[in-house]
C-alpha cells in the first residue's frame, strides 16, 4: 500500500496481485517499469522462486528470508502514506504506524534488525482516512511505548480526545509496561482487530520473563484493564530448553489469570517436546496439536493429552494458522 501510494503520487499506473496469481505472468500483461514482491513466511520460498523466474529484475522483500530490503529503501526514507484502492473492498478502517523499531532484541524477531531502535513517525490524525470512514485505527507499531514519552502521550491524547477505537495489532510489550503507560491504555477505547471486543494483545515468549510479565498485568489491572481483556501470543518451540511441563506451566498460569493464550509455533509444527515431568502420553503430541487445542478453546473442555485432533466434532470451525518462520 505504501509503494502503491508512492508510485501513484508520481503518476504511475499500479497493478496489484497476491498469491499464485502474483507469481505468474498473464496473457496481455504489460512490460512493467518496476516489479515488487513481498513474502512473510518461509513456506513461500517456492512461490518467490517462481515469481523471480517471471521477473528476474524484481525487488523482493519481506521477512521470509530476512531480506534487508525495505520500503524505505525504495521511497528514500520514511513514507507513511497508503493506497487503500488495493486493500480488500470491505476494509474500512485506517492502518498505519505511529512508531517504528523496538527496544528489545529477541532472537526470533527481525524487527530490531530491519527497523532499529524505536522512533516516532506519524500521528493518529494523519493515519485516519478522514470523514466518511469509521474512527477505527489499526496501529501496527511494534513497540508503541518505546517511542519517546512525549510522543506516545500525544498519540494517546489523540486517540482519547478524538474518540477513536484503536487496535494495537502487533501487541503491547507488557514486560516493559509502566504504571503510567497502563493508565494511558485504560483511558482509550482499545479493541480487537474486528473492533468488536475489548482486547489488548501482548506476548509471553520466555518462561524467564514470568515476573516482569505479570508485573505488567498487575499494572494494567490496577489501572482498570482486566486480565480477561488480554490475548497473549505464546512463542513455542524456540527455546531449546522447552519441555511440555514448562510450556503447560506458562499456559496454565495465563488461563488461571483469565488471559487468553494464542500459541505461535516457531518452525515445524510436527515437532514434539521433551516431557519434563508431564504425562508420558504427551510424547505422541506435537506443537501443531497444542496450537489447535488452544485456539479452538477446547482446553476449557478436555485435557491436552485427551485431545483428539481427528475428531470433526472437536475441530469444527478450527482455523488454519501460520507458524512463525524459523
Amino acid at each position: 500500500m505504501k509503494l502503491a501510494a508512492w508510485h501513484r503520487a508520481r503518476g504511475d499506473e499500479i497493478h496489484f496481485y497476491t498469491g499464485d496469481r502474483g507469481a505468474e505472468r498473464h496473457l496481455g500483461e504489460p512490460a512493467y517499469d518496476h516489479v515488487y514482491g513481498s513474502a512473510i513466511f518461509s513456506f513461500s520460498a517456492p512461490l518467490v522462486e517462481k515469481f523471480r523466474a517471471q521477473w528476474p529484475g524484481a525487488v523482493v522483500g519481506g521477512t521470509w528470508d530476512k531480506s534487508p530490503i525495505t520500503v524505505e529503501d525504495v521511497t528514500g526514507g520514511a513514507y507513511e502514506h497508503y493506497d487503500y484502492s488495493i486493500a480488500p473492498k470491505k476494509f474500512h478502517a485506517s492502518i498505519g504506524y505511529t512508531q517504528r523499531g523496538c527496544r528489545l532484541n529477541c532472537g526470533f524477531c527481525v524487527v530490531p534488525w530491519k527497523e532499529g531502535k524505536p522512533v516516532a513517525v506519524n500521528t493518529v490524525a494523519r493515519i485516519w482516512r478522514g470523514p466518511g470512514f469509521p474512527k477505527h485505527i489499526h496501529l501496527i507499531d511494534n513497540d508503541f511505548f518505546g517511542q519517546p514519552r512525549a510522543d506516545w502521550e500525544a498519540r494517546i491524547a489523540e486517540i482519547r480526545d478524538g474518540e477513536f477505537k484503536v487496535c494495537f495489532n502487533q501487541g503491547i510489550n507488557v514486560r516493559a509496561l509502566t504504571k503510567n503507560a497502563a493508565v494511558a491504555l485504560a483511558s482509550v477505547q482499545y479493541r480487537d482487530d474486528g473492533f468488536r471486543e475489548r482486547r489488548l494483545y501482548t506476548a509471553w515468549d520466555n518462561i524467564g520473563d514470568e515476573r516482569v510479565f505479570f508485573r505488567g498485568v498487575d499494572f494494567l489491572e490496577s489501572a482498570g484493564v482486566p486480565a480477561k481483556h488480554l490475548m497473549a501470543y505464546v512463542l513455542i518451540g524456540f527455546d531449546p530448553g522447552e519441555t511440555w511441563e514448562r510450556l503447560l506451566y506458562r499456559f496454565r498460569r495465563m488461563v488461571a489469570r483469565g488471559i487468553q493464550p494464542y500459541p505461535m509455533v516457531f518452525g515445524d509444527k510436527r515437532r514434539s517436546l521433551p516431557l519434563g515431568g508431564c504425562n508420558q502420553r504427551l510424547e505422541q503430541r506435537n506443537l501443531g496439536e497444542f496450537q489447535r487445542w488452544t485456539v479452538t478453546g477446547l482446553y476449557r473442555a478436555v485435557e491436552f493429552e485427551d485431545y483428539d485432533r481427528s475428531s470433526n466434532r472437536m475441530n469444527k470451525g478450527a482455523p488454519d494458522l501460520f507458524e512463525v518462520p524459523a
